[in-house]
């Protein structure tokens, strides 16, 4: 059993307040401290065959501009979806399967691409338009209990898709087994590693219930099995698999903070930080994103304006 990382930004940063701040209020916490920031998804190779979980973004997926009011930065791109991962020795054609943890962009972008694979996405989450294609699988977690989380599916020896709600009202996470190990990859159920160790939840959440649920189990799982945690949207993610690091909730690792941000000129588009939505002022008769109405919401997933970064 391998778990490789399929990687696609670097160098990027997100603030505390939109890492930390659901439950508590942004305003407890600092913007002015960051923490690293990227975007990688992960390879399993069982042997048998190549498991995918999740596909980045859309290959014309506009690059994001920074400002005063960035709440996070995915970074600057290294390579679309399918070069990096043919650069781990994968080709499209290998993959049999691909779990997705939830529907937005950052996750789906390139499943189109991939025309042996059985897509796995929940139920709920099978609704998006995202997850629109004739090759998705819908789980129903109908296998059963897996160690304290209430529904999983079993994927393959060793790989388990669990339902595990919050960030999306469909978010799933995935546990590898590895001998003693077990890696715990989770999308976005936590944007940094330093949430997890402070037990606080990211305002990109759906359903805050089902999140503090969730960050519970996960919690839970961590402390009574020696686990990995593989995350999506910081380098730790990857630096955790290559050194094998088991998470020990009581120690929190020293934050190493982000490197200088590049700069990059703006288009005139807006992305949305929690969705990854493209506002294209083309799109919408010309009119700009700064002349939207205050109260304007993100036609993907309901977010004010102050959620879209300049792209």
């Amino acid at each position: 059993m391998e778990i490789k990382t399929v990687k696609l930004y670097e160098n990027g940063f997100m603030t505390q307040p939109f890492a930390c701040g659901l439950e508590d209020g942004v305003e407890k916490f600092d913007a002015k401290i960051k923490y690293r920031s990227s975007l990688q998804n992960f390879v399993i190779d069982t042997g048998k065959e190549i498991i995918l979980v999740d596909t980045g973004t859309p290959e014309d997926f506009p690059d994001m501009v920074v400002d005063e009011k960035t709440q996070i930065f995915l970074g600057v791109k290294i390579k679309n979806y399918v070069d990096a991962l043919k650069d781990l020795g994968y080709q499209p054609e290998q993959v049999s399967k691909i779990l997705i943890t939830h529907k937005h962009p950052d996750h789906t972008g390139v499943i189109e691409k991939f025309p042996n694979a059985k897509i796995y996405a929940s139920r709920e989450e099978c609704k998006a338009d995202e997850l629109k294609f004739e090759n998705v699988v819908p789980v129903d977690f109908t296998d059963g209990a897996y160690k304290n989380f209430d529904k999983c599916q079993k994927i393959a020896d060793g790989v388990y898709y669990i339902f595990a709600p919050g960030h999306t009202t469909g978010n799933s996470i995935v546990i590898v087994e590895d001998g003693d190990l077990n890696y715990l990859i989770h999308g976005d159920v936590t944007y940094t590693d330093e949430a997890l160790y402070m037990n606080k939840l990211s305002v990109a959440t759906e359903d805050k219930v089902a999140a503090r649920d969730t960050l519970n189990k996960v919690r839970e799982f961590i402390k009574n099995n020696p686990t990995v945690y593989v995350s999506t949207h910081t380098p730790l993610g990857y630096e955790n698999i290559e050194n094998k690091k088991v998470v020990d909730l009581d120690n929190m690792p020293e934050p190493i903070p982000p490197t200088e941000i590049a700069a990059s000129k703006a288009t005139g588009k807006y992305v949305c930080s929690i969705c990854g939505y493209v506002y294209d002022p083309a799109e919408h008769d010309g009119v700009k994103f700064e002349d939207l109405p205050a109260d304007w919401k993100c036609p993907r997933c309901k977010q004010a304006k102050d959620k879209f970064n300049k792209a």
